[in-house]
């Protein structure tokens, strides 16, 4: 993928509003402040601007923040408090319902996305692409998210019609086109980024600064990658289930090749005859183990799917907003 070249020629498109979307999940510390920065460093740039902050069950006084934050600059600030936890990718959905600016920057709660970088990724979104994605010459995340943020982009790339090289950031913007098609999805389990994938093929990205996380530890835990990980196999592929298909067919032709083996080691004489163990017993414990472990995957990964569906038909909800500030004077 070219990150420098645009693929549309067309002049840069007008920002009459922008929108600045922020999940909150335990940000206590800093979710005033970075809402100061963003006014303060963006307010004179755009004529228009709002943010957007998204209470995703924080246990903290984020709350608290967040309604300071509010007051402070009740002309901007729109907040929304969700009943529970339901995960970042939810709670930016449920941001993105309320967003009213021709272009959304997604913006983590940590201060570790720069807020002086935004105006970038505008400015390439602007050139005519649907979606800008950051990317990070240096990160300063824990080595394990680090690993799996690069797993992911990995099987991403095997999942999904993703362009070659593109690291799936967090932080990003999005035009109002595009925006509007990913809202569209009804599923509990949305997966952001795939849903970007499988809606437009117009993205960029562009290299950004990724600061140190000044205050608290990172939300994210091997429990959350996980569940993210599980909402892109089974919501965005059926490649999974193929794959299961074809490791089912593999191991039919093993097992058909070791009954000739054994057929034919049985006709001159047994090649086992002078074990200690009974003829045939190690064979046929393997056999079972290993046949039962492949079902037992597969059963699973098909019972990941049916309980999505069933999830879904069951109208589990994406997110529950207990309140809102802000968001009727718009």
């Amino acid at each position: 993928m070219n990150r420098s070249d645009p693929a549309i020629t067309a002049p840069p498109q007008a920002v009459e509003k922008l929108s600045v979307l922020i999940p909150v999940y335990n940000s206590e510390p800093t979710i005033g402040r970075l809402v100061d920065l963003v006014v303060e460093t963006l307010r004179p740039r755009y004529g228009a601007l709002e943010v957007v902050l998204v209470n995703d069950g924080s246990k903290d006084l984020s709350h608290e923040q967040a309604l300071a934050a509010y007051r402070r600059h009740p002309e901007i600030v729109r907040y929304l408090r969700l009943a529970r936890n339901f995960g970042e990718h939810n709670a930016v959905i449920c941001g993105l319902h309320y967003v009213t600016g021709d272009y959304v920057a997604i913006v983590d709660d940590d201060f570790q996305n720069p807020v002086s970088e935004i105006a970038a990724l505008v400015d390439k979104a602007r050139e005519g692409y649907d979606v800008v994605y950051s990317f990070y010459a240096r990160k300063y995340h824990r080595w394990y998210r680090n690993l799996g943020s690069r797993f992911n982009s990995w099987v991403a790339g095997k999942l999904l019609p993703m362009p070659e090289g593109l690291y799936l950031s967090s932080f990003k913007v999005m035009n109002a086109f595009l925006v509007a098609t990913v809202i569209d999805y009804p599923g509990p389990y949305p997966y952001l980024d795939g849903l970007i994938l499988r809606s437009t093929d117009s993205i960029a990205a562009i290299e950004v600064r990724h600061a140190a996380r000044s205050d608290g530890r990172s939300s994210y835990t091997l429990r959350r990658l996980i569940r993210l990980w599980l909402a892109m196999f089974t919501g965005f592929s059926v490649l999974p289930l193929r794959v299961a298909s074809l490791a089912g067919a593999a191991v039919a032709l093993l097992s058909l090749l070791m009954a000739i083996f054994f057929i034919a080691s049985w006709t001159v004489g047994g090649v086992f005859s002078a074990r200690p163990i009974p003829p045939g017993w190690a064979s046929l414990i393997v056999s079972i183990t290993f046949l039962a472990g492949v079902q037992l995957l597969v059963l699973g990964m098909i019972g990941e799917y049916l309980g999505r569906s069933f999830l879904t038909q069951n109208r589990t909800p994406q997110f529950v907003v207990r309140e809102t500030c802000g968001i009727d004077d718009t």
